[in-house]
Order: C-alpha cells, then sequence, then structure tokens
C-alpha cells in the first residue's frame, strides 16, 4: 500500500497532512499526484465521484509547485457555487500551514467585491474561483491570467449542467495556450467531451471505479409509497434511523421551505438551504449543519452543490431529480472517505420506470423496503436510548455533591419502577404518536394480485348496489360516509366503481358504524343496500353480466333485482299508473292552454318584432340612401363650383392675352380664307372678262359663296 510520502510530496506538505489526520492516500491521490508532480506536468481528466478526496488530489501538488517569490497568479481553480471555493480555499490553506509565502484568494459572487480586489491587487499566487464573479473581474482588468501555469476545473460537470459553458469558454479563453488544465468531474456528458477536445491537449484520462457509476461505498434503499403520503413516510425514515445525519433534498424552493418547516414543526432539528436565502442566512444554516446542532439538512440541489460534509450517514431523495446524473451528484455526498453510507429514495409506483433507469446509469440495484411500522419504530428509538444510557460519561465531581438528596427523592422507588420511568422520560412521545396511528403501507404494484400489503387487518371492504349506471362517483361515497356517519376522520381506502355496482374500503374500527348508518338510506330515489364484501372483485370492462364477482353478491343481487324488487314494483304498479293518469287528464288541459297562449304570444312577439325590425331597416336605409344622395350631390355642386372659380380666375390672371390671341388667330383664317378664294375663282372662271364682269357683279352687291362666308366668319 502507497503511502504519501511514496508519491513524492515535500516534508512540510506531508507535516500539514498529518496534522489532517491523513493516514493513507485515496485512489484518485495515488492516480493523480504523480503525474502532477512531474517537471512539465500533464493534462488530466479524472473521473471520480464527490467526496472520493479531490480537493487534495490537485491541491496537494499546486501548493508543492506554488513559486513563492513570484508575485502573480499562477494557479486557478474554478468550481460551481460559492461554498466550493471556500472550501478549497480553506483546504489549500491548510495544506500551506508549514510553506509560508503562499497567498490565496477567494473569489465569488454574494460578498463584498472590494475586499477580493484589494486582496488580489496586494499579489496571490492560487486564486479558488466561481465563473461568474471571476469573469466580472477579468472585466474590469482587476485580474491578469496570461501567465497562469495550471488551470484545474472541479466539479465540471456541475459547472456546466448550472449554464457556465460560456463563462467558462470565454475566461479559458484568455489563459495562455502553454499551461495545464485539469478538469475533474463525477460524470462524462458530451459537454465535457467537447471541452476536453477544445482547451486539453492529449490528456491522461484517469478513471476511479466504474464510468458515471455510483459511489462503492453507498447502499440504495427505496420506500413506494403513496404520493399523499410522502410526508408521513419520511418522518418514520428519520424516526427508524435516530443517528441520522443527512440532507433531504426536494425540487424546488418552495417544496424545500415547505418540509423544512413542518420538520421543524415536529420537533425535528432541521432547516431549509435554498436559493432564496441570502449569503448570510446560507452561512448561518451550514455552520449549525456543519457543527452538527441540525440533523436533517433539507435542500434544493443548485444550493446543495459543492457542500463538503465528510460525514453524511443518510441521503433522502424526498422527491426524484429531474436528470438521472443528478441522483449520482446526490448519492455521492455520503460513503465519503472509506465510510458507509445510505442513499434512501421516496417514490410512488409511477417512478418505478424512472428507478431502473437510475439503477442502470449508477450500475446498482435499489432494495426496496417496507415503510417502518410504529412497533418497530418505537423499538429502535427505545435501544437508542438505553445504549446512550449506557454511553454516557458520569461528571462525578459535579454530581456527587447532589447525590444523598436524590436518592432521598427516589428511595421509594425500586431497581425495576426506577428504570421504567427513566426511559419513560424520553420515550414516551414516541409511544403516543405511534399508538393510534395506522401503518403506512406500500402501493400494489400487481394491480390487485398478489400481496395486498396487510390491507385486510387495516380496511374493511364494502359492496354496495350502486354504479356508473346511477352516475355514482368516488366522491359521492366519500360524501355519503362523512354525512351518514357525522364525521370526517373516517379513512377511506380504494373505491371501484363498476356498471351495477361498486366496492370501497373504509377504516376496520369504523365498519359497524359505516355499516349501521347506510341503513335507509337513498341515493337519487334508489334505496341503498350496503354490506361487508369478502373478497375482490374481478370483474372485467365489457362483461355486461358482472361475470368474475363475488357469487354471494351476484346471487343476491340478481335475485334482489329480478325478484324482489320485481315482486315489489309489480304491487304498486296499479297504484302508480291510476296516479300518473289522473294527473295526466288533470294537466293535460292546463297544459294545452298554456301551450296555446304561449305560442299566440310567441307568433304575435314574433310578428310584431319583424315588423318594426324591417320596418326600422327600411327607415334606416332610406335615411342612408338619403344622406349619400345628397353628400354624392353637394360633392358635385362643389366641384362644379369650384371648377367656375377656377375659370374666373384664371380669366382674371389671363384676360387681356388670350383675347389678343383670340383676334390674332381670327386675322390669319381670314387671309387664309380669302387666298384660299381666289385661287378658287381663277380655276373657274373662262377668262379674264368674265371674271371681270363678276368682279363687277359682286361689286354691285352680289357677292360671291366664298366671300360671304369670309365674312361671316369674321363676323
Amino acid at each position: 500500500m502507497k503511502t504519501f510520502q511514496d508519491l513524492g510530496l515535500e516534508e512540510n506538505i506531508l507535516s500539514a497532512i498529518k496534522d489532517l489526520n491523513f493516514e493513507t492516500p485515496m485512489p484518485v491521490q495515488i492516480e493523480v499526484i504523480p503525474h502532477l508532480l512531474e517537471k512539465k506536468g500533464k493534462d488530466i481528466l479524472a473521473l471520480a465521484q464527490t467526496g472520493t478526496g479531490k480537493t487534495a488530489a490537485f491541491g496537494l501538488p499546486v501548493i508543492q509547485k506554488t513559486d513563492t517569490e513570484l508575485k502573480q497568479i499562477q494557479f486557478l481553480i474554478l468550481s460551481p457555487t460559492r461554498e466550493l471555493c471556500l472550501q478549497i480555499s480553506d483546504d489549500l490553506a491548510s495544506f500551506s500551514k508549514y510553506k509560508p509565502g503562499i497567498r490565496i484568494a477567494a473569489v465569488f459572487g454574494g460578498a463584498n467585491i472590494e475586499r477580493q480586489i484589494e486582496k488580489i491587487q496586494k499579489g496571490v499566487q492560487i486564486v479558488s474561483a466561481t465563473p461568474g464573479r471571476l469573469l466580472d473581474l477579468i472585466n474590469r482588468d482587476i485580474v491578469d491570467l496570461s501567465k497562469i501555469n495550471t488551470v484545474v476545473l472541479d466539479e465540471a460537470d456541475e459547472m456546466l449542467n448550472m449554464g457556465f459553458r460560456e463563462d467558462l469558454e470565454e475566461i479559458l479563453r484568455t489563459t495562455p495556450k502553454k499551461k495545464n488544465t485539469l478538469l475533474f468531474s463525477a460524470t462524462m456528458p458530451k459537454e465535457i467531451v467537447s471541452i476536453a477536445n477544445s482547451y486539453m491537449n492529449d490528456p491522461v484520462e484517469i478513471t476511479i471505479g466504474k464510468r458515471n457509476s455510483g459511489s462503492e461505498n453507498v447502499e440504495h434503499i427505496c420506500y413506494l409509497v403513496q404520493a399523499r403520503e410522502r410526508y408521513l413516510a419520511l418522518k418514520r425514515i428519520v424516526d427508524f434511523n435516530p443517528e441520522i445525519y443527512g440532507i433531504v433534498f426536494c425540487r424546488t424552493r418552495a417544496e424545500t421551505q415547505e418540509v423544512a418547516d413542518k420538520l421543524i414543526k415536529d420537533g425535528y432539528n432541521a432547516d431549509a438551504l435554498h436559493g432564496d436565502l441570502s449569503q448570510n442566512q446560507r452561512d448561518a444554516v451550514m455552520k449549525k449543519f456543519r457543527i452538527r446542532h441540525l440533523q436533517l439538512l433539507v435542500a434544493t440541489d443548485v444550493a446543495a452543490r459543492g457542500l463538503d460534509v465528510d460525514d453524511l450517514t443518510h441521503i433522502i431523495n424526498y422527491n426524484l431529480p429531474e436528470e438521472n446524473e443528478i441522483y449520482t451528484h446526490r448519492s455521492g455526498r455520503t460513503g465519503r472517505a472509506g465510510r458507509k453510507g445510505i442513499s434512501i429514495a421516496i417514490a410512488n409506483l409511477k417512478e418505478k420506470n424512472k428507478l431502473h433507469d437510475i439503477e442502470k446509469k449508477i450500475n446498482k440495484q435499489f432494495s426496496f423496503a417496507e415503510i417502518p411500522t410504529g412497533k418497530e419504530i418505537c423499538e429502535k428509538q427505545l435501544f437508542f436510548l438505553i445504549d446512550r444510557m449506557e454511553k454516557v460519561e458520569v461528571d462525578y465531581t459535579q454530581i456527587n455533591p447532589l447525590l444523598p438528596d436524590i436518592f432521598s427523592k427516589l428511595e421509594w422507588l425500586d431497581r425495576e419502577e426506577l428504570i421504567k420511568k427513566f426511559v419513560s422520560v424520553e420515550f414516551n412521545r414516541f409511544l403516543d404518536y405511534y399508538k393510534n396511528t395506522p401503518d403506512l403501507s406500500s402501493p400494489n404494484s400487481s394491480g390487485g394480485r398478489g400481496k395486498e400489503r396487510n390491507r385486510n387487518s387495516r380496511f374493511t371492504r364494502f359492496f354496495i348496489n350502486l354504479g356508473f349506471r346511477d352516475k355514482l362517483r368516488p366522491n359521492n361515497i366519500m360524501n355519503m360516509i362523512n354525512d351518514y356517519t357525522s364525521t370526517s376522520d373516517i379513512e377511506i381506502g380504494k373505491i371501484e366503481i363498476l356498471k351495477n355496482f361498486s366496492f370501497f374500503e373504509v377504516d376496520a374500527e369504523y365498519a359497524d358504524t359505516v355499516l349501521s348508518s347506510f341503513k335507509g338510506m337513498e341515493f337519487q330515489g334508489r334505496e341503498i343496500n350496503l354490506e361487508i364484501s369478502g373478497s375482490q372483485p374481478e370483474e372485467k370492462r365489457g362483461r355486461r353480466d358482472g361475470a368474475g364477482r363475488d357469487r354471494k353478491f351476484k346471487e343476491k343481487y340478481s335475485d334482489d333485482r329480478s325478484r324482489g324488487r320485481k315482486g315489489k314494483r309489480d304491487e304498486e304498479f296499479g297504484d302508480r299508473s291510476e296516479r300518473r293518469r289522473k294527473r295526466d287528464e288533470d294537466d293535460s288541459g292546463e297544459r294545452s292552454e298554456r301551450r296555446g297562449r304561449r305560442d299566440e304570444g310567441r307568433f304575435g312577439e314574433r310578428s310584431g318584432g319583424r315588423g318594426r325590425r324591417d320596418e326600422g331597416r327600411f327607415e334606416e336605409r332610406s335615411a342612408k340612401r338619403g344622406k349619400r344622395e345628397e353628400g354624392r350631390f353637394d360633392d358635385r355642386t362643389d366641384r362644379r363650383d369650384r371648377r367656375k372659380g377656377k375659370e374666373e380666375d384664371n380669366k382674371g390672371r389671363y384676360g387681356d392675352k388670350a383675347a389678343g390671341k383670340k383676334t390674332e388667330i381670327k386675322e390669319t383664317k381670314k387671309k387664309e380664307w380669302e387666298k384660299f378664294a381666289v385661287e378658287w375663282n381663277r380655276k373657274n372662271s373662262g377668262d379674264k372678262d368674265r371674271k371681270d364682269d363678276k368682279k363687277k357683279e359682286k361689286r354691285k352687291g352680289k357677292e360671291g359663296p366664298w366671300v360671304n362666308m369670309g365674312n361671316k366668319r369674321n363676323r
């Protein structure tokens, strides 16, 4: 077996390890430390569960290789949560106890950033940080990563699950290419492989145990319960394990606070840890939990990431996580440092497939157990109290002066009576609580076949002659039980509604009360027949005759329906028919008259309404048409007036010019006509004399047609 000396660590670091009571290195430390202590170093991809000693695996070589003469950042360690960031910083400080000159800064959100800046500016060699706050300081030019030697990504899969991938990539881009990158993760999702391929150079892969599997030191137990009994099951599990010191995981912040408040109200040492708490509240809760002032910490997955508590005995999954990988992280918080741990899952039948998926993920099988009974819990608590009494240390110097008075006070009690009373002082509260409390039973996964979970000892099964055909629903049965018995404290079990009849279960202690309270009762005019059933029904859907149910009820129910009820109806049939006939005769005239009046009123109202409606429509249409035509005429008149006004305006502007132009045109046309007339006369005259004669005649008043035409146009 290797020791820390065999790994090549310096004496000052070995002295610090000795003070921490580290005896032998863990498997991950044996594999990782020699690679990191090499002169050049190597990129390492280590897969190991939470609590397997990963912090010391990279922390011890980091301390040994730190150059105390250089006042610059040489090593960067990134973690997902502030709790883990602080835990790593504290562990590194412990490792460097005998190596002076090493300065370590913890950089995380939710704290005073000015103090962190001041510490960094004084010069540090190692920075333990969360991605968000570190990126903020890089953007402010406070942190310079250009000269670092090594980057450590602790709980890398958790950082990716929390959405830090972009921040991680941006941080890694500010680091030099020549550096060592160490990546520690409990699982190996695709995102981790992507980062390894992008930012690591031929990494050495180290796997402790099986990849993506659970811790070998953790036992996995599952309790199947009804969903409504989940909290009661949690209380019984805690009571059955008096020395429990663990974390109860819930899905949401509201559920976390609700469960914690219930536990505190019921007298348990518990508190909540979730994202709605301030940093001071988180620190106060964690401090109480670490010093064991709290027995149970109820937490969400996000708030509990990075918690580093080594001696947890139990992890309780109040609800199964949404992602199967998260169960690996939850269960890995117990069974650390070689200790044994127990991971408990509280589930219902609907989650059985999810349980199988988790089993494949962790490569382990769940042990399915029954919820502890009240008797078993009381026995466990009694012997735990006796063990505490046996092991208690007595301070004789303080108690001896008081012994005479104590003996005098208790001398009337014999030995056995004294022991009983001392035991009962602490034990009575469990006896009183579980004395009349029914045991919680696991839901039957076989659908009615097989073991019935001691149901017969808890419930009495009843037959009722009502079913779907009578519009019976489960809430009707529950209301009838509460109303007829005048109490709402009766526990109701399984209710099965069939076509012609039904079955239901109630607490066996109230069987006689329920049976007597249903006598003479009716449901929607039908008399209720309630009897105690002796076995489970087996009627299948689609079987009209009810085949397969108890022969006793089949025969009795058939006789009751076919003979007894039929005979009773035959006796009353005549009276009923006569009453119905008389009632119909009396009502027929009145009904016909009412119907006539109603129809007349309806038709009159309809006609009047239709006439008024049509008249209104025509008036409305005529008014609309008149308005529309009036508007059209108004528009036309307006357009005509505007056109005339424009013409007058143009006449005022251009009147003289237009008149001159018109006169010029007339003169031009007159000359053209005269020229044409002369040419025409010349061509058509016989000789000059004839032409002259015509001219003379024209001069005497007999003018030619073309001259007259020209004169007319000139006029």
